[in-house]
């Protein structure tokens, strides 16, 4: 796997400063190295993520949940598509173009990404809450993330010593735990994994209102349909709410699906050239979006926290899209899995314990 040597050193840096031990090389390449995997010219090294072209220029579409690929027949305007329908999409691609074909397959809930459709742009930061005096006590992070991005945050902020709760529901857990287990221990060794039911969520409101940090990555409007956004918990004073999306939460964009490898393209960060672009790293928005959000979780921590932080993915990628090209380098190395990651629901009790206890302290 082999990636703009630019783009792992400004990816370190942002590490070494915020004092996270981590080697960007590893947590850039690491699923790929893990499974043997490698780009090809025009699909993703997952297999999912393909590049189009149109008269218009390029992007990328993903294809990785069931509900995508039913979809399809509807962004081709048929009836059924047997077999893959790679072939299909690209001929519909150069036909009405790639901006056309994106806006189709948004409707549809599709993740999409036109290539340098997004420019960079800064983390987003308000004020939730009262603050409180930095470093005053071990942080409890509550992780409601899926994936990538989410989980690598709250693996780094684990690694400081931080107390991070996985949340997931049995009726849809994190993904990742369902495939090959040394990527999903690689993200969620070292947490506790806590069962919420989303249908009645009191436990995980008290976790929330407990929490001095909590980690999302559903569509804006996702948690509060259950009462659970950050207007609707009580903040802890210094409690900083980040927020990880695919295209911001402002305008249309707010109901984008993204995934790694589109939302890198979104953000114009690609190998090759602009007239041959190829996909740049595995998924790579999602591993450079979890090391930026766990940076900018210890600067709000660090600043007294009360604070609610948005960041995109496609915009993450869009500043890396930026940085000088240079020379390639290779991120092959397999990441360290020390451990494995807690079954499901194997801390719930534990957990409402603690919270309970932490409850208590407050008052």
């Amino acid at each position: 796997m082999r990636v703009p040597a630019a783009v792992p050193a400004h990816a370190q840096t942002l590490l070494d400063e915020a004092g996270l031990r981590a080697d960007a090389a590893t947590l850039i390449g690491g699923r790929a190295a893990l499974f043997g995997w490698q780009p090809g010219n025009r699909i993703s090294a997952g297999g999912a993520t393909r590049l189009l072209r149109g008269p218009d220029g390029w992007c990328a579409l993903t294809l990785s949940r069931p509900d995508d690929l039913q979809a399809v027949p509807a962004l081709l305007e048929v009836d059924d598509v047997p077999g893959d329908p790679s072939e299909a999409i690209g001929r519909r691609a150069a036909e009405i173009g790639v901006t056309t074909l994106a806006e189709q397959a948004r409707l549809l809930g599709l993740p999409v990404g036109v290539l340098g459709e997004t420019v960079p742009a800064p983390i987003t930061v308000r004020r939730s809450g009262n603050r409180a005096t930095p470093g005053s006590r071990e942080l409890l992070v509550a992780d409601l993330s899926a994936m990538w991005a989410g989980p690598l945050c709250g693996r780094l902020l684990a690694d400081t010593g931080a107390t991070v709760v996985k949340v997931e529901s049995r009726a849809r857990p994190d993904g990742p735990r369902r495939g090959p287990r040394e990527f999903f221990d690689w993200m969620n060794a070292g947490k506790l994994s806590y069962e919420a039911d989303f249908t009645d969520p009191v436990g995980l409101r008290r976790l929330l209102a407990a929490a001095d940090v909590v980690i999302e990555s559903s569509r804006p409007a996702a948690l509060g349909r259950h009462g659970l956004s950050p207007a609707d918990i009580p903040a802890r004073p210094g409690r900083v709410w980040i927020r990880i999306t695919g295209h911001g939460t402002d305008g249309a964009r707010a109901g984008w699906v993204a995934f790694g490898d589109d939302a890198a393209v979104s953000g114009g960060l690609v190998s090759g050239t602009g007239e041959n672009p190829q996909f740049c790293g595995d998924a790579i928005a999602d591993p450079l979006t979890g090391i930026h959000a766990a940076a900018a979780v210890l600067a709000a921590r660090n600043r007294g926290g009360g604070e609610l932080l948005e960041i995109s993915m496609a915009a993450v990628a869009a500043e890396y899209a930026q940085l000088p090209r240079g020379d390639d380098i290779a991120c092959t190395a397999p990441p360290p899995i020390r451990t494995t990651a807690r079954e499901l629901g194997a801390d719930t009790e534990a957990v409402d314990r603690m919270v309970g206890d932490r409850s208590a302290a407050s008052c």
